[in-house]
């Protein structure tokens, strides 16, 4: 009797496995089905990945490296990944956070006391969640990194009042880098590259600029003109496999806490705003899903992760089309069609 029950627990157990495994082949047959429509109507030149229970089940490339269309894009080639690299400033101040070095409700003039008198009413809490006041960078006047502080100690007063209203704006994001440098007495890109880049195992990423350009995917428009070169520093080249490391990384705590990673999560309270994790849900301060898009002339990228379902879609593209979102949602449908 006792043989007979483990004989069919072994071949129930087999079973569900083989109906696992013909679901996920199928469900993989579909995206790619998906996705080669998608870059033959237009829609997607760049490289996607999509991984399932702590597996990559699809990890493709479509389309071409640059505006001369000569050479293949393959998984290796590298993206910018726009706005989603401002994650990576803000862990590193609440890394810098539960190592006592600031605290996010500290105003900036206690790191950069050089900053006019408004720099005493912003918080660091208030450049995370882009509810500083600050006016945004004046682009026609910036070169360099150095220009982006000497114009931010030109401005005179705030456009309201901190932690008032809302404001997606790259002055934020810059203020965030200059006060890891302050603490640190490293270079933002350094910081990175060592507490970020390298804890993850993200061998292939680099902060702009970049200084090695092989494998490095260019921006193109559809009229085949080429993007130009990204010369401050803080945008992020990756690969898809790397993102979905730093994922992996910031989802299961090894680079900031449980506690942390909330605060990391917040946004200002109305619809449409957006945290430095983009858009992040909680359930009992556990974070649940978490997505950003980011876009860096015509270069695309999307992340998009269901922590309940474990799974995790990232598209990264260099000729910017707008039409990502669709494609992920696409592939969320096909994945929760379990074994149908």
């Amino acid at each position: 009797m006792q043989y007979h029950k483990q004989f069919f627990l072994f071949f129930t157990t087999l079973l569900l496995l083989a109906n696992y495994t013909f679901a996920q082949t199928k469900n993989i047959a579909r995206i790619d089905s998906l996705m080669k429509s998608a870059n033959q109507s237009g829609a997607f030149n760049g490289n996607i990945l999509v991984s399932k229970n702590n597996k990559i089940i699809y990890n493709t490339s479509f389309g071409f490296t640059d505006a001369t269309k000569t050479k293949k894009l393959t998984p290796d080639y590298r993206f910018n990944i726009g706005s989603i690299t401002k994650e990576f400033s803000g862990v590193a101040l609440l890394q810098l956070q539960e190592q006592g070095k600031l605290k996010i409700t500290d105003p900036v003039s206690k790191y950069i006391p050089e900053l006019p008198k408004w720099a005493n009413e912003v918080s660091v809490k208030d450049l995370l969640q882009y509810t500083s006041g600050i006016p945004n960078v004046n682009w026609k006047k910036i070169k360099s990194n150095q220009d982006v502080f000497d114009d931010l100690k030109l401005i005179e007063k705030l456009d309201f009042v901190p932690g008032a209203q809302y404001d997606y704006n790259m002055n934020n994001v810059f203020l965030r880098q200059f006060i890891v440098e302050k603490i640190t007495g490293m270079t933002y890109k350094n910081y990175v590259s060592q507490n970020i880049f390298q804890s993850c195992k993200m061998n292939s990423s680099e902060i702009t600029p970049i200084v090695d350009q092989k494998l490095a995917a260019k921006g193109f428009n559809n009229k085949l003109i080429e993007d130009k070169p990204d010369f401050l520093v803080g945008g992020t080249f990756l690969t898809t496999t790397d993102l979905l490391k730093f994922v992996n990384c910031l989802h299961s705590k090894k680079l900031i806490n449980e506690n942390s990673l909330f605060e990391l999560g917040q946004h200002f309270d109305l619809p449409d705003t957006q945290s430095s994790l983009g858009e992040a849900e909680f359930n009992n301060k556990k974070l649940v899903a978490h997505s950003h898009d980011g876009r860096a002339g015509n270069y695309e990228a999307l992340l998009v992760s269901d922590l309940n379902e474990n799974s995790t879609i990232i598209l990264l593209g260099n000729n910017y089309n707008g039409k990502l979102f669709e494609i992920a949602d696409a592939i969320t449908a096909i994945l929760k069609k379990r074994n149908k």
